[in-house]
């Protein structure tokens, strides 16, 4: 589906961007205006026209609440965090030390929170006990009355950050009556920012954490909470339902059996040869050629290296082996309901593929790129793919 590039990446990334304004994240002109100033692959541009735009909206919130305007001042700001995440998403080369990546990254939290203190409904940032330290979490809740709800525990994906969760799917469970439960996971927006903590793939040992966290809560009702997995989190949440038994459903948005499987396909089988058999000068030698053509392969690889902790790119690949199902597939035990986007860039075939190896009852639902819900997390048609999901829930739960 291209969006006002040709450049692929930079088409699939302003479609998103595009596709939270149903919950409030964007306004259809600024992402238009925004993209007509960008050529197909600068980055620098990319980055320059974004920051522009969330720095407009953004003092346009801070106007608003300043003269006492809750409503315009949160629709601002929660456009301006979108626009802030957009901005920073190829700045990839150093992001721990690029003080841009930094500056947006703490402009896009920044601003969601001032804008979610003045929703019509609760939320509260929450502290997750992981370990010897803590994962930063939101809890939206429908209400204030105290009365436990059927609550969706959202993970995201390789890129995500916790105030995305907001638009991704909070705005749509607010609305239908249950609570939201967002968290930054290792190699996730804050807690790979501020901690450090990389990605790993015993997921469980992130999911046991936080549901232990949300059954402590009066609004939780322990016997309707859902895993629900966003993007890569579509990997990461069945993987920690192979261990972890305590959820009534999970959503995969968009299902990953083996997430090796899936980036490492492309590659030609010397190549992902060369990488695993420790050939790392060669192979970063026609990868690094590889990326200079390809916006998306690019952002990705560096992105892989910086979530993973790895050193290299072909240390990045050789971590990523560890990322499949196999072996533990058949421990799952809680009812799925699996999105399988027809089109998906990154991960088509996999949503079947996890389908089948279920022995757990498990739906999957083929989003037709005829209807517009063909991408990867069917970006451009989340309100159906919502509609979907809660006609699935109120069934399963």
């Amino acid at each position: 589906m291209k969006s006002l590039f040709e450049d692929e990446s930079f088409s699939f990334e302003t479609l998103r961007t595009a596709c939270f304004a149903a919950y409030g994240g964007a306004d259809l002109g600024e992402v238009i205006v925004t993209a007509r100033a960008i050529a197909d692959g600068d980055e620098d541009a990319w980055y320059r026209r974004w920051r522009a735009t969330a720095a407009r909206v953004h003092e346009q919130g801070d106007k608003a609440l300043a003269a006492g305007q809750r409503v315009g001042a949160r629709e601002a700001l929660l456009r301006a965090s979108n626009y802030y995440r957009t901005a920073e998403f190829y700045l990839r080369d150093d992001p721990f030390r690029d003080d841009r990546a930094k500056e947006l990254a703490g402009l896009a939290r920044s601003t969601f929170a001032t804008a979610a203190a003045h929703l019509d409904t609760p939320v509260e940032r929450v502290a997750i006990p992981y370990g010897d330290t803590t994962l930063p979490g939101c809890l939206f809740l429908a209400d204030d009355s105290g009365a436990p709800r059927p609550t969706i525990v959202f993970t995201s994906g390789f890129d995500s950050i916790l105030e995305e969760a907001y638009f991704a799917v909070a705005a749509s469970v607010l609305r239908r009556g249950y609570h939201c439960l967002a968290y930054d996971g290792p190699g996730q927006g804050a807690a790979l920012r501020e901690q450090r903590l990389f990605f790993r793939p015993d997921w469980e040992a992130v999911v046991t954490p936080v549901l232990d966290y949300a059954l402590t809560r009066p609004e939780v009702d322990p016997d309707r909470v859902v895993l629900y997995g966003y993007s890569f989190g579509g990997h990461l949440v069945p993987r920690a339902a192979a261990f972890e038994h305590r959820a009534a459903a999970l959503v995969l948005d968009g299902g990953i059996y083996s997430y090796f499987d899936a980036t490492t396909r492309p590659l030609p089988p010397w190549l992902l040869q060369w990488t695993l058999d420790g050939r790392d000068d060669d192979a970063e030698r026609v990868l690094r050629m590889a990326m200079t053509g390809s916006t998306s392969l690019r952002w990705a690889l560096r992105n892989g290296v910086w979530t993973f902790g790895a050193d290299s790119i072909a240390d990045y690949v050789r971590h990523s082996r560890a990322y499949t199902l196999d072996g533990v597939v058949d421990r799952i035990t809680t009812p799925a309901l699996i999105f399988d986007p027809e089109d998906d860039a990154f991960f088509k075939g996999e949503p079947a593929r996890l389908h089948q190896a279920l022995r757990a009852p498990s739906t999957l639902i083929t989003l037709p790129a005829a209807d517009g819900l063909g991408e990867h997390c069917a970006y451009g048609g989340r309100s159906t793919l919502h509609q979907h999901m809660y006609d699935w829930l109120d069934q399963t739960l």
